[in-house]
């Protein structure tokens, strides 16, 4: 690897460092009390040397990843590395100092070896509920961020292994579900304790000197292969702009634009010329948009790269302060993580298309259907919250279909099974299936989207909240080569004794259909949630007779859609 230890070693050390960072992510799964971590995986684990470089990583969160370069580094920066002793660990969840949206909280803890500080293990995880205006913390018409939840600079939760009281019991007083934020944080600081054992372990057989030294290495190792990756892609400038179809508060779309500079073994991905940043929740931080940039150059590159700082030095990124990519306090950013991200990330793909051809997918559903819900429970009493996201439609390939169901790349978490959603929650599921036709037509066909019909059941009120996107005509998700956009999204609502489901902006008033807080609703009501489909790749004329002939009988395509677009008789 062109370093002073050899390959094999180099390899071990590596290996060592992402195993530790699985560990983490095991113990989240198996003592958080929530399902948005044991079953959801909505957080992920990383660990840094003592000068915040990151040098291992798991495969959790894309989006939490990438946010987490920022977050230990400037923690670290602005603490100071000194006022960190053995048994700390630090908390914050302040999108402004790095973070991809508020309801995530990190979790830094030192690991200190025969005295000396090594370097950080931290978690990064989406707490379901911590304030804020709107149950689930997801407020879809926040227009600041105090409406949005408890935000927490970065501070000592714990000194020495000795729990800061005073802290805990200033957030349980502001979340709606304290029991549960007791548990998922404690989940995430014992995953620390876990990882630090790990780390001391590593040193202990191998010695510090080699273990640092191999870290050092990995990364010089990882920035050459990135740039090598790079200096692949043609030289040149490439650009993209796409919009999403409100922010939440005003009734107007959202431009987002993108310019690709490849240079020798370089990248310059420049956000200017997105609109300044909006009234609504939708706007990045600065963490979301370098997260997207990261997240679709990796979907580009040659996934065996180790994954580490060095990874990152060859791409530069501009975000002017201020825009809908670098929200600016007070801004709200709560959908910027969930929305905008995957968007993001597919115009950085869609722009390298033109350079890439054959080697990019066309835009996935990007949108993580956020849907919160809460109330107190009719079996219990108790109240309750819950954080739902929906898999949509993946892109199709030059290669093959786009996945279907899969939640947004950003995301990389899994849905709720029924049976656990059920028992925990009063919301009986009528209907969960693919949505026919919403895959975009093409050579290759988009991922389907999904339908799920949930009803209130008996004797419960039912507070709950969207925020969605590609609701409207002409946002779906874009084709390439000729290939067709995806279906659309919908959440409806259809009340008790109704006929028809309706939008929520014809059922109440909502100024968007698509992004809404706290509406109430009542035994027997009904909420309909169709996530959209992936966009095709080329030609559907072009589409193999067979393939066609499947998804008709597997019931993906209508035959009348088959003949439309696709040219298809059936034999």
């Amino acid at each position: 690897m062109g370093g002073g230890i050899d390959p094999v070693t180099l390899a071990i050390v590596n290996n060592a460092f992402v195993n530790i960072c699985r560990e983490m992510g095991i113990t989240m799964m198996r003592t958080a009390f929530s399902p948005i971590f044991n079953e959801g995986l909505d957080f992920s684990c990383v660990l840094f040397d003592r000068h915040g470089n990151m040098i291992g990583q798991a495969e959790f969160c894309p989006a939490q990843i990438a946010a987490s370069l920022f977050i230990v580094r400037w923690t670290v920066e602005e603490l100071g590395v000194d006022s960190f002793e053995e048994g700390d660990v630090v908390l914050h969840n302040d999108p402004y100092r790095g973070g991809a949206h508020i309801p995530e909280h990190s979790v830094i803890r030192p690991v200190f070896f025969d005295g000396e500080l090594f370097g950080f293990v931290a978690n990064v995880g989406h707490l379901a509920e911590i304030g804020g205006k709107a149950v689930g913390s997801f407020a879809a018409d926040a227009t600041e961020v105090f409406q949005e939840g408890l935000r927490i600079p970065p501070v000592k939760i714990v000194s020495r292994d000795r729990p800061n009281m005073d802290l805990w019991r200033l957030i349980m007083a502001n979340h709606r579900t304290p029991r549960n934020t007791w548990g998922d944080l404690n989940a995430q600081i014992g995953s620390l304790r876990v990882a630090e054992r790990s780390v001391q372990l590593l040193l202990e057989r191998y010695g510090r000197d080699l273990v640092e030294e191999a870290a050092e290495e990995l990364m010089d190792y990882s920035e050459r292969w990135m740039r090598t990756e790079i200096r692949a892609i043609p030289d040149g400038r490439y650009a993209f702009t796409a919009r999403m179809e409100d922010d939440g508060v005003v009734e107007r779309p959202v431009t987002f634009h993108v310019e690709v500079t490849v240079d020798g073994d370089r990248l310059i991905v420049d956000w200017t010329g997105t609109d300044p940043q909006v009234r609504g929740p939708i706007n990045a931080t600065y963490g979301v948009t370098a997260g997207a940039t990261y997240n679709a150059i990796f979907h580009l590159t040659d996934q065996s790269i180790p994954k580490n700082s060095g990874v990152y030095r060859p791409i530069s990124i501009i975000a002017p302060p201020g825009s809908a990519v670098n929200v600016v306090y007070p801004g709200p950013s709560v959908g910027g993580n969930t929305e905008t991200h995957p968007k993001l990330a597919d115009m950085v793909i869609a722009a390298l298309a033109q350079a890439l051809p054959g080697r990019v997918a066309a835009a996935e559903g990007g949108t993580a259907c956020n849907f919160l819900f809460g109330g107190f429970h009719p079996r219990t009493g108790d109240y309750y919250a819950n954080y739902h996201l929906e898999g949509g439609g993946w892109g199709a390939k030059d290669y093959d279909d786009g996945n279907d169901a899969i939640i947004v790349k950003n995301g990389n978490c899994r849905n709720t099974p029924v049976e656990i959603f059920e028992t925990r929650y009063p919301l009986r599921t009528i209907e969960y299936s693919l949505i026919p036709d919403s895959g975009g037509p093409g050579r290759m066909r988009g991922g389907l989207g999904t339908r799920r019909i949930l009803r209130v059941e008996p004797s419960t009120e039912v507070t709950v909240n969207a925020l969605f996107d590609r609701t409207k005509p002409g946002f779906g998700a874009w084709g390439l080569a000729g290939g067709g956009t995806g279906g659309r999204a919908a959440i409806m609502v259809r009340r008790k004794g109704d006929a028809e489901f309706r939008t929520f902006s014809e059922a109440f008033g909502t100024v968007s259909p698509s992004k809404f807080t706290n509406i109430l609703l009542e035994e027997g009501d009904e909420v309909l949630i169709d996530s959209p489909g992936g966009g095709g790749y080329g030609d559907p004329r072009a589409r193999d007779r067979e393939r066609v002939a499947r998804d008709v009988y597997e019931g993906f395509v209508s035959p009348e859609r088959a003949r439309d677009l696709y040219g298809w008789e059936c034999p």
